[in-house]
């Protein structure tokens, strides 16, 4: 018989991730996507037990909060034993601000917190209360059951020499502007499975874990928790992403206001959403569809060949963090598991510093021939399959069974 499970929601900027696991065996009972919200082109499909898969194609632009509807009246209600056994939701949250440092039930006053600092992550926040809200209407008896998992509480542990910015300290003291990070979920899971698979301590684990997706980070993980990582106060610094500038001049915004005479809504829009890849090649933002074209458009080589320069140059600026030897480089996320062409090119830019590609099984992956991607006399690499939803569930499981005890 099923019994306790958790409901995992993921709500990104252009799609939705949803997950059951049944809490004491971490069995995936359902999961799914609903994908390309805010286009013509959007669909649903899942997977339940691990046998039967639907899909649904909608013939007209949803709205976020319609599709979040389909997904609990259309999916999650049909399978009754399964959301009969259902004892609490996992929300994914981004940005935690300064108060928020682990999971938390979401009453009306964290909720209010996370409201008041939406400005830090502003086109995920605002989608992450909205999968919240719905949750609690859709299911009213798990309201008080309803608990965030936070992308920043991960990066916590960074120190004041990392997450300080160079600008006046009163920034930071009033404003709390200050380096946050972001993928903190990501990079918690791939720091137990990394655990795992090189068979070292967590508390002795030193990697360099690369999450590479549509949004991509790079975090320094030193005896198992986070010392620095590539996004900052908002996720808009660091790589080059899909639609996002990553790390630029400041001086640039002010060419922008300035002389272009741009305002700070379309600089905005701007740097989010129309730069990165997309920014650099005039066309398309897909890394899937790029590295498709990528010998035949000199343009999607040139926004590959800079996206991994950066990448590169991330890499081996965090090096020299360690204090020990390092115990492997990690890709993962949608780009980093599936593209051994981002991770050739990435590797390539650094055989100075002891990384060696096996190309057989960098090629071959799909194949499973297993997580190492490295020649010999290789520092380890490594690429993982994250599982963020499975770690939202232990995290939210967790905090329920804590609570259960008291």
């Amino acid at each position: 018989m099923l019994k306790d499970s958790i409901l995992v929601l993921n709500c990104g900027s252009s799609s939705i991730k949803f997950s059951i696991f049944q809490c004491y065996t971490n069995k995936k009972f359902l999961s799914g996507i609903i994908e390309s919200i805010g286009s013509n082109e959007s669909n649903a499909k899942w997977i339940t037990n691990n046998k039967k898969k639907y899909c649904k194609y909608f013939k007209k632009n949803n709205s976020y909060k319609s599709l979040l509807k389909f997904l609990f009246r259309k999916i999650i209600f049909k399978e009754i034993k399964i959301s009969k056994s259902l004892i609490g939701i996992g929300h994914r949250i981004v940005h935690g601000g300064t108060k928020i440092k682990k999971a938390i039930f979401l009453n009306k006053k964290n909720i209010h917190y996370i409201n008041k600092i939406s400005h830090f992550a502003p086109l995920h926040n605002p989608i992450n209360l909205l999968g919240i809200n719905i949750s609690i209407q859709e299911l009213p008896n798990l309201s008080n059951f309803n608990i965030g998992v936070f992308d920043t509480s991960f990066h916590q542990t960074i120190q004041k020499e990392s997450y300080l910015y160079a600008i006046p300290y009163k920034m930071y003291s009033l404003y709390n502007i200050r380096r946050y990070g972001a993928h903190g979920i990501s990079h918690k899971y791939i720091v137990s499975k990394s655990s795992e698979i090189l068979n070292k301590s967590i508390k002795k684990l030193n990697i360099i874990s690369c999450h590479l997706g549509n949004g991509a980070s790079v975090t320094a993980i030193a005896n198992g928790i986070s010392i620095d990582t590539s996004m900052g106060l908002t996720p808009l610094e660091g790589l080059v992403m899909g639609t996002r500038s990553g790390d630029i001049d400041p001086s640039i915004i002010f060419f922008m206001f300035n002389k272009l005479k741009m305002n700070i809504k379309e600089i905005e829009n701007t740097l989010i959403n129309k730069s990165g890849l997309l920014g650099i090649n005039e066309k398309e933002s897909d890394c899937r569809k790029i590295i498709n074209a990528y010998s035949e458009d000199k343009k999607f080589e040139l926004s590959i060949n800079i996206f991994c320069r950066r990448l590169a140059k991330y890499i081996s600026s965090y090096m020299c963090l360690m204090k020990e030897k390092l115990d492997g480089l990690i890709f993962t996320g949608g780009i980093g598991e599936n593209s051994c062409l981002i991770r050739s090119n990435t590797i390539f830019r650094l055989l100075n510093l002891g990384f060696k590609l096996d190309d057989k099984k960098n090629k071959n992956l799909k194949k499973k021939i297993n997580y190492f991607i490295n020649a010999k006399n290789s520092i380890p690499i490594l690429v993982i399959k994250t599982e963020e939803e499975l770690e939202i569930a232990r995290e939210a499981w967790s905090l329920i069974y804590a609570n259960r005890k008291k």
